[in-house]
């Protein structure tokens, strides 16, 4: 058994004050070590601040009451982590002031401030936005009336980047190891990376040919289809999966992380073999809050490098991601003839407009819109005129009377 954390002195910190990223102009201020009498330089161009400074101690004080109210309505990591680094950024750019004598003019102006001088995206500000609704309507207990007409940033529409059945091989076959694997699944089965990442030994059914998706986006599960021609290459790697465990347990390890609460209601689920993952990753860690060795499994960024490193390779001028793969398959689901409410439930949309994005990538190309020069317009290659020459020009030779 490993020992836990070390004990912390009473007056200690739990977190460095520098994670919460103070701004450039605090950062070597008295305001920022717990002074808020001293007057601190602002940038060129930015308004003094209606509320007064207070320290980063209240501020690490507001974000752990923002992330308690998150997981009080069981949000996800991922939402819990994105809020967490809005509500931070925000205070930040106030200069810690005090979060309950702001209101929707400090809202408006940082949302100004990552639209003009960040330059962040539609998708980037709206998340913003409602992380900042978030804050002051489920932890502050205020309604922010004058943000009730706030527009939001309007989404440019954008077509999904989607490989030729060529590209799509070309590209996994260039993966390393198990991460062939990993490109496979997602590409046969319509998987975002975190669900193919995030996928346990007893989600894969050989018998029924499909693979549960457990807590996706949304905390929905579904099922999706299990490609037949993974069988074989699944099975062995789940074989080694197998073998690898079985050591761990003999040596009092192979604990993996359960979801929710289930390690309370089960206590020995944690080493059986259908919680482990079916893509471990290749260190073990130590649960700081229990002290048990514990492996989790690939981190995505890990296989993103290795999708970036497999496109340069196989030469793909395309900027082709894991989820790339995952708009391959809806559409070449579609141009198969397979109906859209069909690929709607393997892909695990809410709604039929997410999946339609797809039906206008189909109706251009191999089955849809032929181009009007594709009818004959030039003569072909082998009859002359070749691609980069001028064809000689056809003139009648002069007469007398032209002269």
């Amino acid at each position: 058994m490993v020992n836990g954390p070390p004990a912390r002195h009473p007056g200690e910190a739990r977190v460095p004050l520098d994670v919460l990223t103070p701004p450039w102009w605090l950062r070597k201020s008295k305001a920022f070590r717990g002074s808020t009498s001293v007057r601190t330089p602002r940038p060129p161009g930015r308004a003094a601040p209606e509320t007064h400074r207070g320290d980063a101690a209240a501020a690490h004080a507001l974000v752990e009451r923002v992330r308690e109210a998150i997981r009080a309505r069981h949000y996800s990591r991922r939402t819990e982590k994105s809020y967490v680094g809005w509500v931070r950024r925000f205070l930040a750019f106030h200069a810690y002031g005090d979060a309950t004598r702001m209101g929707a003019t400090e809202v408006r102006a940082y949302l100004t401030h990552l639209a003009t001088r960040r330059r962040v995206s539609a998708s980037t500000q709206n998340q913003a936005f409602s992380a900042l609704l978030f804050l002051f309507r489920q932890v502050l207990g205020r309604d922010l009336e004058a943000l009730e007409d706030t527009p939001r940033a309007k989404r440019p529409t954008r077509l999904p980047v989607v490989l030729s059945r060529a590209e799509a091989a070309a590209l996994i076959s260039h993966l390393p190891g198990r991460l062939w694997l990993v490109g496979s699944l997602i590409y046969g089965a319509g998987l975002r990376l975190q669900e193919c990442l995030s996928l346990r030994v007893k989600d894969v059914d050989f018998d029924r040919r499909v693979l549960t998706v457990r807590d996706g986006k949304g905390r929905k599960d579904r099922e999706t289809v299990l490609p037949d021609a993974l069988e074989e290459p699944l099975r062995g790697h789940l074989r080694r999966i197998r073998k690898t465990h079985e050591k761990e347990v003999a040596d009092g390890r192979g604990a993996v992380t359960l979801p929710d609460a289930l390690e309370r209601k089960y206590p020995r689920a944690q080493w059986e073999l259908g919680w482990q993952w079916v893509f471990p990753a290749g260190r073990e860690y130590v649960d700081r809050s229990t002290g048990v060795l514990r492996r989790h499994h690939l981190h995505p960024s890990a296989v993103q490098r290795a999708f970036r490193t497999a496109a340069e390779e196989a030469g793909l001028a395309k900027r082709a991601t894991s989820h790339s793969l995952r708009h391959s398959f809806a559409t070449h689901m579609l141009e198969a003839g397979y109906d859209i409410r069909t690929v709607q439930e393997l892909m695990g949309h809410r709604e039929l407009n997410t999946t339609m994005i797809y039906t206008h990538v189909t109706t251009v190309g191999s089955k849809g819109v032929r181009s009007p020069l594709d009818h004959r317009v030039l003569p072909p290659l082998s009859q002359g005129n070749p691609i980069g020459q001028n064809k000689p020009s056809q003139r009648r030779p002069l007469r007398q009377e032209d002269d």
